[in-house]
């Protein structure tokens, strides 16, 4: 029987060099292939500038392409040779409405001041070091839209990937001169003080929801076979934090596969989550679009063995047929230790890649009827 999972993993510019030369990256699909995996995601944008030449980048800010990457155009490199071992390719757009990190807003806010997000005290927002745009503008808004828009008009790619920082925004944000008349014009008052009161996150987070609606559907117009992804913070810290209404998202069927970070360091912690969102969150209709993020390396961190093979199998067990690596280079650690691990195990067996159809209700009965076999089997043994 043919297989079918997500086996993802994100590709950085942050502490790897796989993205800095074609050699590097046709080594990396190679690898990723014979290891099992079926799916990559590379960052396109990070760091206020993008890994493609672009367009709406040059005419805006003067900055076509990530300067290390000049006279190159890694995203097409790997979807050239990710095609060639048969990856899919779902470009990742890592910083989202963010504009820097403890650069003070960087390039993008130092040309564009009216596209900053303001704190309560009229501030630059700012939050665990990144400094941020204002998601809850439209020209904001239309400038992420249109980089989307670009790779999926000018790349054979299999879908597009937003995260926690798209679409997102610090609960602290929206204190901006245009959000506070939008918020005065609905209901004859000024926001409240107080960023995490329940109303005005949840208004903030429906502006969101929105313009995600938008994106899906002029992505679907490209193309209506490409996917769209999303790896948010869990909900409810996700809400609460960053105005990321996940369960809306999946309600409104404007995400294809969702992927929440589920970044913990130990296995119990990670089971915990994964049974909240498999009995809480999700449904036997929208559990075929769940492969949580899992991390696997960060900074001197790198996940067990035992705690990856432990984290895939539960998975499985609930239902979850899939999950995404965060990062590329933790599988090369220790001559390729955890690589090894997943192809003398979980990932032994070839899986083939979802199609639209599969993430959608039809593989959430083939569960139901599998879980009534299984309920069955139990009955009759225990006669």
């Amino acid at each position: 029987m043919n297989t079918k999972e997500i086996r993802g993993v994100w590709l950085t510019t942050t502490d790897s060099k796989v993205l800095r030369a074609k050699q590097r990256i046709a080594e990396a699909m190679e690898f990723l292939a014979e290891t099992g995996f079926n799916v990559v995601f590379p960052v396109v944008w990070n760091k206020g500038v993008t890994l493609y030449p672009s367009q709406t980048m040059q005419q805006i800010f003067g900055v076509e392409i990530d300067p290390m990457s000049v006279g190159r155009d890694p995203l097409a490199e790997v979807v050239t040779e990710a095609r060639r071992v048969g990856l899919k390719v779902m470009p990742w757009f890592e910083y989202g409405f963010a504009s820097s990190y403890n650069l003070n807003g960087g390039v993008l806010l130092q040309r564009k001041p009216e596209w900053a997000a303001r704190d309560c005290n009229g501030n630059l927002l700012k939050k665990n070091g990144f400094e941020w745009m204002n998601a809850l503008d439209p020209q904001v808004q239309e400038f992420l839209l249109n980089l989307v828009l670009e790779v999926v008009n000018n790349y054979d790619v299999d879908g597009v990937q937003g995260d926690d920082r798209f679409p997102a925004l610090p609960c602290e944000g929206g204190y901006d001169r245009g959000t506070i008349a939008r918020y005065h014009q609905q209901f004859h008052q000024n926001p409240p003080h107080n960023p995490k009161d329940r109303q005005w996150l949840q208004w903030r987070a429906d502006i969101l929801t929105d313009y995600w609606a938008r994106l899906y559907s002029e992505v679907k117009a490209v193309n209506s076979d490409l996917l769209v992804s999303v790896a948010p913070n869990i909900y409810e810290w996700g809400f609460q934090e960053y105005l990321q209404d996940s369960p809306t998202w999946l309600k409104r069927r404007l995400v294809d596969i969702i992927h929440p970070q589920i970044y913990r360091r130990e296995f119990n912690s990670y089971r915990a989550i994964a049974d909240k969102l498999v009995n809480r969150q999700f449904t036997d209709a929208t559990l075929p679009r769940l492969a949580p993020g899992i991390l696997m390396k960060l900074g001197s961190y790198c996940i067990s063995p035992e705690y990856l093979v432990q984290a895939i199998e539960y998975n499985r067990q609930l239902g979850i047929q899939g999950e995404v690596f965060f990062f590329y280079e933790g599988l090369r650690e220790n001559n390729n230790a955890l690589a090894k691990v997943l192809r003398n195990g979980p990932y032994g067996q070839s899986a083939s890649f979802p199609t639209l159809s599969d993430l959608s209700v039809a593989q959430a009965s083939n569960k139901r009827t599998s879980s009534i076999w299984q309920g069955m089997e139990r009955f009759f043994r225990n006669l």
